[in-house]
């Protein structure tokens, strides 16, 4: 090739013809296959004058447009050295235009072919203006094209109409679609799939199954459309019927059963399809993965999202994403980390979701500084940004912290979303700043037209009860617009234990029974309010109660993450395989917190025994064995990050303060209500109820 590239100059110079110089450099120009072979013959085009031949600048233009041979914007600057652009020129800029989504630009581009070229619109440029069209949504411009084409006899064109039958399928006009449709005299499957993939975007399957029922032929395309069409709307018999009946099974109807199965819920079904895949890409993989994290099943997600690396497929943003949000449901900071690491290496860019999800993810962990350490290094932050970092202050009880950064963002212009005061109201009820929580809670409806949802009057209803108002938390209740949720009944519940409201308590238990008979959490609370004031017949009567309607308590789970592993402790359990070392350290703890002057708070224990058997159910609570389990193994300038699946009890509360200071340790406990960092014999929380 390198012969080739250099010829003598005589071929391009002395008494030889433009026409056979011409003749000469089309076959040196085909066999150009790099970037810099085609400058090369470029350049000699150029240095002989051939350029401005028009045939040739146009060729040369054309294999510049391929993006293997070069940017978009060295085709452009090409483009624009040449002095009459001759339709083939034109064409070849605006498909690559379109081509890097880049619509916009390309429209512009046509419409100066059309005012400032004598170059007219044919059946290759229109089909590429009107592809623009549909990728912008752009019902009206597309409409133009139409005329356009009606106007210079390409109405009739099969490229042409087949192309405004996608164009009116994407924008959603299905009547304009078919009409157009109806005109096409040949039909390929292209302009079938096109009219099809509308209607089932559109939710229309039933329409879409006639048209497909209606083809003379099918292709893989074809039948992946409607596999996925009757997966997104729930039929998932259906869509296993035709994936069944698919002759050629291609991954895009794989993959749209996989999420079918998800969105139904039905993991084994999808895991068992996924395993049976004969070939994934990333779709697969991140199917998976966000379908586990969004039923919850948060070590399956990230089971999957390791055994992606194991198999040679490189992850993207979605992946990332699904698995940051499946960390921070298991709270698991070192697999946190890991990913944060990963992003970090491989440049993915933090001003979109990845940046909010990196946020919560630190923020879920207990990690507060390392989230706002990711907020302040997004230099074009946006409103989820700002967002997602007072949700995190207000998750951790930091109320002036919360309500300083949502100051700052109201300076800089930004509408808060009500997702933001849900923050900010969290963060009071946990500091007790009634006030302020009041505050703010009128400033979303006076300035910002924000109607309360049942989130925002369940922060207020949780911080009225935290301080002990419960008339007032329960004339909310009553004022509600809509009816209260069990989550708003809890806190009431949960305010009354603390305080010993049992006329109240009996109120909020019963709806909260009403609403889930089956919730064992408010069979415990008000357990809680009889045993704190010795009605033990009531509290047998409700055990009673329990063991009749089938309703049993979750047993309390706690975990910790260590060495790559989750550790998982219950109540009294002896299955770890560090028991002994586990129950000879918890011997310890008891002795030192007996010195320490500890004194155990029954009031919690269900049971009517003696007290010394009511101090035997405290001690070997979850938590406390997953503190003696991070005794032995941590060192202990490392904080002690313990995620528990209940609230956690007063007594275990005031255990784990003493412990802090016992052995000079910080311990973070992620309870189902919020987050308690303790240190030096005290509690980050305004208070423990």
């Amino acid at each position: 090739m390198a012969a080739i590239l250099c010829p003598p100059s005589s071929a391009f110079t002395g008494d030889s013809s433009v026409s056979l110089q011409t003749h000469l450099f089309f076959p040196l120009l085909r066999l150009c296959q790099t970037p810099t072979e085609l400058k090369q013959v470029h350049a000699y085009a150029v240095k002989t004058g051939i350029f401005h031949a028009l045939p040739v600048s146009s060729r040369i233009l054309t294999v510049y447009c391929n993006p293997d041979m070069g940017s978009l914007d060295y085709a452009r600057s090409v483009f624009d050295q040449i002095p009459q652009p001759n339709s083939f020129a034109w064409n070849s800029l605006i498909k690559r235009l379109v081509d890097d989504h880049q619509s916009h630009s390309a429209l512009l581009l046509f419409k100066q072919m059309l005012t400032a070229s004598s170059a007219h619109p044919d059946n290759f440029n229109l089909p590429c203006v009107i592809k623009g069209c549909a990728k912008l949504g752009a019902l009206s411009e597309g409409k133009q094209v139409h005329s356009l084409a009606l106007k210079t006899g390409l109405g009739g064109d099969s490229f042409v109409l087949s192309s405004l039958v996608s164009f009116y399928s994407k924008c959603d006009d299905l009547e304009l679609a078919t009409e157009v449709f109806d005109r096409v005299c040949d039909k390929d499957l292209v302009t079938w799939n096109s009219l099809i993939d509308g209607y089932v975007r559109c939710g229309k399957i039933e329409v879409a199954r006639m048209l497909f029922d209606e083809m003379p032929e099918r292709d893989s395309f074809t039948w992946a459309l409607m596999i996925n069409g009757y997966s997104k709307r729930g039929e998932i018999e259906t869509a296993s019927e035709m994936f069944d009946r698919m002759p050629v099974k291609n991954v895009v109807a794989w993959n749209a059963m996989i999420h079918g199965y998800m969105k139904k819920g039905d993991i084994v079904s999808a895991r068992r399809l996924f395993d049976s895949m004969p070939e994934r890409n990333l779709v697969s993989w991140n199917s998976m993965i966000t379908g586990f994290e969004k039923l919850g099943a948060f070590k399956e997600a990230l089971e999957v999202y390791e055994r992606l690396f194991g198999e040679g497929e490189v992850p993207n943003a979605v992946s990332l994403v699904s698995a940051l949000s499946a960390v921070s449901g298991l709270a698991l900071l070192e697999r946190g980390r890991e990913i944060h690491m990963y992003v970090k290496k491989h440049g993915f860019s933090l001003e979109g979701v990845l940046g909010i999800c990196l946020i919560e993810m630190f923020s879920k962990c207990g990690e507060i500084e390392s989230a706002f350490s990711i907020f302040r290094d997004i230099r074009r932050r946006k409103l989820g940004h700002w967002t997602a970092m007072i949700m995190g202050f207000g998750m951790h009880g930091m109320a002036n912290r919360a309500i300083k950064l949502f100051m700052k963002m109201q300076e800089k212009g930004l509408r808060p979303h009500s997702i933001a005061f849900i923050g900010l109201l969290n963060g009071c009820s946990h500091a007790g700043m009634v006030n302020e929580g009041r505050h703010y809670f009128e400033l979303m409806r006076s300035e910002y037209g924000i109607e309360p949802t049942v989130e925002h009057y369940g922060c207020l209803v949780d911080l009225l009860c935290r301080v002990g108002n419960l008339e007032a938390a329960k004339d909310v209740i009553d004022q509600m617009p809509m009816r209260p949720n069990m989550i708003i009944w809890m806190s009431l519940l949960s305010g009354c234990r603390k305080f010993a409201n049992i006329e109240i308590g009996e109120l909020a238990a019963k709806s909260v029974i009403e609403l889930d008979p089956g919730a064992t959490g408010s069979y415990v609370l008000l357990s809680n309010i009889y045993a704190s004031v010795g009605l033990w017949d009531n509290v047998s009567k409700l055990r009673e109660s329990m063991r009749r309607n089938g309703v049993r308590k979750e047993p309390g789970c706690s975990l910790v993450e260590y060495m790559g592993s989750i550790h998982e402790f219950v109540v009294g359990d002896t299955s770890h395989p560090q028991r002994d070392e586990i129950y000879a350290k918890m011997n310890e703890m008891k002795e030192r917190l007996t010195c320490a002057g500890y004194v155990p708070d029954t009031s919690q224990v269900l049971l009517y025994v003696e007290e010394k058997d009511k101090e035997v159910e405290l001690e070997y609570h979850s938590e406390r064995l997953a503190i003696a389990f991070c005794l032995i193994n941590m060192e202990s300038i490392a904080p002690m990050r313990i995620i528990k699946n209940l609230r956690v009890c007063n007594d275990c509360h005031n255990v784990t303060k003493l412990l802090s200071s016992i052995y000079n340790c910080e311990i973070i406990v992620r309870d189902n209500s919020r987050f308690h960092h303790f240190r030096n014999g005290s509690c980050s929380c305004m208070d423990h109820w």
